[in-house]
């Protein structure tokens, strides 16, 4: 194929550049939602029961 002197082609690298990219993102995705299932967080009655114990230790 012979381009004319004004048209670009990314070509194969280009391709590949934006295929590295895709798959980085893909693994950043699953890692992210891996760690937020971690996360614990706690339920508004379980905090205040919380805080009310941590007021009576501290008497």
């Amino acid at each position: 194929m012979v381009l004319a002197a004004g048209e670009v082609s990314p070509g194969l690298l280009g391709f590949v550049v934006v295929a590295l990219l895709g798959l980085a993102l893909y693994i950043l995705i699953k890692s992210m939602n891996k760690q937020m299932s971690k996360i614990q967080v706690p339920r508004e009655g379980e905090a205040e029961g919380e805080a009310r114990d941590e007021e009576k230790a501290k008497k």
